[in-house]
């Protein structure tokens, strides 16, 4: 009896310290203390003088875009010696040069040949390059030219591919994501600076969905696990329109958040690609392949290409070869012409989609906050993010023709305006006027045979080798860049017969011996590890040590340390003189951006930059941020570069008009093609005609003048209105 009651008191008392237990365990891993990345201290801390003045950092500087050129044409010397044993490695950690065949190791063929500088080529030189391997990369165009720099900014497992993954049990659809959670956490931590969490609101329409999206908000933090950022949470309608007041008030019954990364993507691979010439690739920029090369055997054995630039400066492109081991295909949407140059009748495996952007007035939506609308009226997935003081929302997902420079379509741009519209509050008018710049990025699908749209094609990569030796890395996606890069070496090593070690004499990235870098390169993959160019000296508050020592403005000092990390001191010191009280130094573009001159110079001089494009789209980012004002800067970034690449008139020239047709793909007025550098130094390239107004203008018309306030005899300025109630 007495056993009994003992066991009717304790049973009570088991399951409440279970249930308490159980609690206490989810309350602590869902609020448990996070180290976040980009919150730590700069692993190189500034150093201060004797009298307390700032000792900028010096940094390693990459060789010249001619050198590498040269380095180039020395592999192609000598033919490919098979059953080569000795491992040859890059210029830049060579102890000494030694004999093979009567040549130097810069005179032998590469390891790897790269063609493609996007995310994933530069990713697979960083890789080879940190694991010991001489390695070269080219890219036709600029770094990051095609899909890389036209994404949705995000850096994320993929909320929808988990939902499909549960819903039609599909284990790739979990890998895919599980993959993406994993490599989200490794580019935070690689690249600090260029990259940073994002809270993204779930808006909840009906009560019955708020368990489902909790649940599915859960389990993606549950699948992050240790990588993961922030755990999600709920808001209450009040919580949820304060944190968002644009949103329609009597659509919302509340709100799930949750975190994911966003990046500035043309920026981070240009730092991938700069990162890899300082552990010694030969990276080069505006190099076309016009054929692969072949031994007796029939295996590839390296490449003939010309330099594009030559061309632009009106000199005849001379043709020459590259000889490397192996040679890797990472051209995104065109990786199937280079395949068809290796072998014509290969059937083509790339499925491309078109995805459109628009960027709207940072007033859109909040500073710090995204949203997402998981099932628009057909049915896809639009995003509305801040980025780079702008919003950008889409994206449409559609099959395309595969070109150079798309163009992002009326109806693609209207159409992710009317989804806008129906989440936004009936106060906020959304315009076509408010699009500041519109782009179409083709993503390089893997095609699957049995789907029957590509909005159902998974970003999943495919590694192919052809009976000739090509090695092909196509498909995935930006946040997967390093695990695609770090598979296609794995695969490449065996495939060529190549021998890895450990990296002798790495560089002082940081610009400082006092701070070794945390990679430990020993032959294996560790670009996990391997912080890009700008992260050794980054924190949150470097702004304020550019402020004090160059005398900067605050938002420049700001947008300086996020996109260059530590090399903003260069940056800076690269910047000339206002004659002003303040700030001291830093002439703006653009008086609407942060962008100054000193990012010309330096684009120039240490990121290979050659074209005025390569500056306005992917060194900054003002061709993505507002097409108009990047045509309004266009005069000030040609004459910049010109006294740096010592160009003449005709080169100019070139310049004004290629960068001109290039604005037209990033949502400029058809009417501006045409447009002359006077038009726009005198304000005529500012004026639209009535129908372009309505389709461009950011505010009504008449913007009216007070009367008083015209320098113009009564009756002459167009601005007043007499029935205006600013002259009344």
């Amino acid at each position: 009896m007495t056993a009994r009651h003992s066991r009717r008191l304790i049973r009570p008392l088991i399951y409440t310290a279970a249930t308490a237990t159980i609690g206490s365990s989810v309350l602590y891993y869902s609020y448990r203390p996070r180290n976040i990345p980009g919150s730590d201290p700069a692993a190189v801390p500034p150093k201060f003088g004797p009298d307390g003045t700032i000792a900028p950092p010096r940094f390693p500087k990459v060789r010249s875009r001619a050198e590498q050129i040269a380095e180039l044409k020395r592999s192609g010397a000598t033919s490919h010696t098979s059953g080569d044993t000795e491992r040859p490695f890059s210029s830049l950690f060579r102890s000494g040069s030694s004999i093979h065949n009567g040549t130097t190791e810069d005179d032998e063929p590469y390891d790897l040949l790269i063609i493609g500088g996007g995310a994933t080529g530069s990713g697979i030189a960083l890789d080879a390059a940190t694991r010991g391997l001489r390695v070269a990369c080219i890219e036709r165009d600029d770094f990051s030219s095609g899909t890389s720099s036209k994404s949705t900014k995000l850096v994320h497992g993929g909320v929808r591919y988990l939902e499909k993954a549960v819903w039609e049990l599909d284990y790739n659809q979990y890998k895919l994501v599980k993959e993406a959670l994993r490599e989200r956490k490794y580019f935070l931590d690689t690249a600090p600076h260029l990259s940073s969490w994002l809270p993204i609101m779930l808006p909840i329409q009906k009560w019955w969905q708020a368990p489902y999206f909790w649940m599915g908000t859960k389990a993606y933090d549950f699948l992050a696990g240790s990588e993961g950022i922030e755990s999600s949470y709920f808001l209450t309608k009040s919580k949820a329109l304060e944190a968002f007041p644009m949103l329609k008030r009597n659509n919302v019954v509340g709100a799930l958040v949750y975190y994911d990364g966003a990046h500035n993507d043309s920026r981070m691979n240009v730092s991938i690609a700069m990162t890899a010439a300082l552990y010694g690739a030969t990276v080069v920029n505006h190099m076309e392949i016009v054929g692969l090369e072949k031994d007796a055997t029939g295996k590839l054995c390296g490449a003939r290409v010309k330099d594009l630039v030559q061309e632009k400066d009106g000199k005849k492109a001379e043709e020459f070869t590259i000889k490397a081991k192996g040679i890797i295909n990472a051209t995104g949407p065109f990786t199937d012409s280079i395949r068809k140059m290796d072998d014509q009748t290969v059937d083509e495996i790339v499925a491309p989609s078109s995805g459109v952007h628009i960027i709207l007035p940072g007033y859109y939506s909040p500073a710090k906050m995204g949203l997402i609308d998981p099932k628009t009226s057909d049915g896809r997935v639009i995003f509305f993010l801040p980025w780079q003081g702008n919003t950008i929302a889409g994206t449409t997902d559609a099959p395309t023709e595969i070109s150079q420079n798309p163009v992002a379509g009326e109806e693609e741009i209207n159409w992710i305006l009317s989804e806008i519209r129906g989440y936004l509050a009936p106060d906020i008018n959304v315009r076509r006027g408010d699009v500041l710049a519109a782009w179409s990025g083709i993503r390089p699908l893997v095609r699957d045979p049995k789907a029957k749209n590509t909005e159902s094609l998974v970003r999943n990569h495919l590694i192919t080798i052809s009976d000739s030796g090509l090695l092909t890395c196509a498909g995935g996606k930006w946040t997967t860049y390093r695990q695609m890069a770090e598979e296609a070496v794995d695969e490449a090593i065996p495939q060529y017969g190549l021998r890895t070690g450990p990296v002798r004499h790495v560089p002082h990235i940081s610009g400082t011996e006092m701070v070794d870098d945390a990679a430990p390169l020993d032959g294996t993959c560790q670009t996990h590890q391997v912080r890009l160019i700008g992260a050794h000296g980054y924190s949150k508050t470097l702004f304020i040590n550019l402020i004090q020592h160059f005398g900067i403005e605050t938002d420049v000092a700001k947008h300086l340390t996020e996109s260059y990390g530590d090399r903003a001191w260069t940056v800076a010191a690269l910047s000339a003189p206002t004659e002003k009280r303040f700030p001291v130094r830093g002439i703006r573009i653009s008086p609407l951006y942060p962008f100054i001159d000193g990012e010309v110079r330096y684009a120039v001089r240490h990121e290979y930059a050659q074209t005025a494009v390569d500056v306005l789209a992917r060194r900054t980012r003002l061709a993505f941020l507002n097409a108009q004002a990047a045509l309004e800067a266009l005069p000030t970034v040609i004459d910049l570069m010109a006294e740096e690449l010592k160009w003449d008139t005709k080169r100019k020239n070139i310049e004004w008009r290629e960068s001109v047709k290039f604005l037209a793909s990033m949502g400029l007025a058809k009417s501006k093609l045409n447009v002359t550098r006077r038009d726009v130094e005198s304000g005529k390239a500012a004026e639209y005609d009535e129908h372009e107004r309505k389709l461009y203008s950011r505010h009504d018309r008449p913007a009216d003048t007070i009367e008083s306030d015209s320098k113009l005899e009564s009756g002459e300025n167009p601005m007043i209105g007499m029935d205006s109630p600013a002259n009344k």
